[in-house]
């Protein structure tokens, strides 16, 4: 099948995007602002605060401009995503983590001016986050790890010719 990676893409998207949807529906309607749940003492609780901003709190209160730059760096992404012609499963994953975090929080900006962030690990100070950005960190790692290995192949692959 023609393009079945895009496919593959999009269904770890969707997956990512729902998981994430939901957990901020939890808190959203569970929680008020600024509410703390300790979860396990000194080291992880659940920290209800909505950012207007970036990563580690960036850019407060562009939320206009962050909402214009998320959906354009979708577009360019799905745009590689369906040009390409074949993706190892391991980029799709990765490709499909990102995505599904970029839309997670693309939705907050459109829906609640701000991106919902509730998991606190407290024993670094690590600044507040949520799924999406998970899957965006883990799928940029995973997607450098798949670039890495790929390349390694195809060197080997020329050697042996």
């Amino acid at each position: 099948m023609k393009n079945n990676h895009v496919y593959e893409v999009y269904k770890v998207t969707s997956i990512l995007l729902i998981i994430d949807q939901i957990s901020k529906l939890l808190i959203n309607t569970k929680m008020t602002l600024h509410q703390e749940i300790v979860i396990i003492p000194k080291l992880l609780s659940i920290f209800y605060v909505k950012n207007t901003g970036a990563a580690f709190s960036m850019l407060q209160d562009n939320t206009i401009f962050l909402t214009v730059i998320n959906a354009l760096f979708i577009i360019v992404l799905h745009m590689f995503i369906k040009k390409e012609k074949d993706l190892s499963k391991f980029s799709c994953l990765s490709l499909g983590l990102i995505m599904g975090g970029m839309f997670g929080n693309l939705l907050d900006r459109i829906i609640h001016h701000g991106v919902i962030d509730f998991i606190y690990i407290s024993l670094i100070d690590f600044p507040v986050f949520n799924i999406a950005d998970m899957g965006i960190t883990i799928g940029v790692v995973l997607l450098i790890i798949s670039f890495i290995l790929e390349k390694r192949s195809k060197n080997e692959q020329n050697r042996k010719v």
